[in-house]
C-alpha cells in the first residue's frame, strides 16, 4: 500500500495515523515526548483548552515542554477515534503522575482541525481539570459535587 504524505513530507494523519502517533507521545515509563508529533502541526496553530488559548507552533511547543518538566510520568489511553478528511476526533484518559501527589485521571476529548496541507492547525481539548482532580480527594469530592449541582444544575 502507497504511503500519502502531506506537503511537508510527513505522512498525512488519518485515524489509525494519529492513534499510533498519540500513543507514543504518553507512556507509563517515562516522561512524555511530543517531538515525533510537532511536523504534524502546522506554524500557525491554534490550540485551545480549558485553561489556555495558544497561537504559534513555537507557543505550542513551549507549552508542551512545560508540561513535560511539570509531570513525572504522563499516559494516555485512546478510547474511540473518528475522523473526516479535515477532522479527527478523539476521547481519552490522561492519567498525570507528579512527584509529590497521586496519579490524577482526567478524562477528555481532542478535536484536531487538518490544514489544506495535512497539518494541524487547530486543536482543541475538551475536559473538566478541576472535577477530575477533585475527584481524587476524598474529603472534598462530595461538598464540590454538591456545589455544582446546586449551582449549575
Amino acid at each position: 500500500m502507497e504511503t500519502v504524505t502531506a506537503q511537508n513530507g510527513t505522512r498525512l494523519l488519518t485515524e489509525a495515523r494519529v492513534a499510533e502517533m498519540w500513543s507514543k507521545t504518553y507512556n507509563t515509563n517515562g516522561k512524555p515526548d511530543w517531538s515525533h508529533l510537532f511536523p504534524y502541526y502546522h506554524e500557525d496553530i491554534v490550540f485551545q483548552d480549558s485553561i489556555q488559548r495558544i497561537e504559534g507552533k513555537e507557543a505550542f511547543m513551549g507549552l508542551c515542554n512545560r508540561l513535560t518538566s511539570r509531570c513525572k510520568q504522563l499516559h494516555m489511553d485512546i478510547r474511540t477515534i473518528a475522523g473526516t478528511e479535515r477532522e479527527i476526533l478523539f476521547d481519552w484518559t490522561m492519567t498525570m503522575m507528579f512527584e509529590r501527589y497521586p496519579s490524577t485521571p482526567v478524562y477528555g476529548c481532542t478535536r484536531l482541525t487538518l490544514h489544506e496541507d495535512g497539518r494541524i492547525i487547530r486543536q482543541r481539548d475538551y475536559y473538566d481539570l478541576w472535577g477530575d482532580i477533585f475527584n481524587g480527594i476524598p474529603w472534598f469530592k462530595k461538598p464540590y459535587r454538591r456545589f455544582m449541582r446546586r449551582k449549575f444544575g
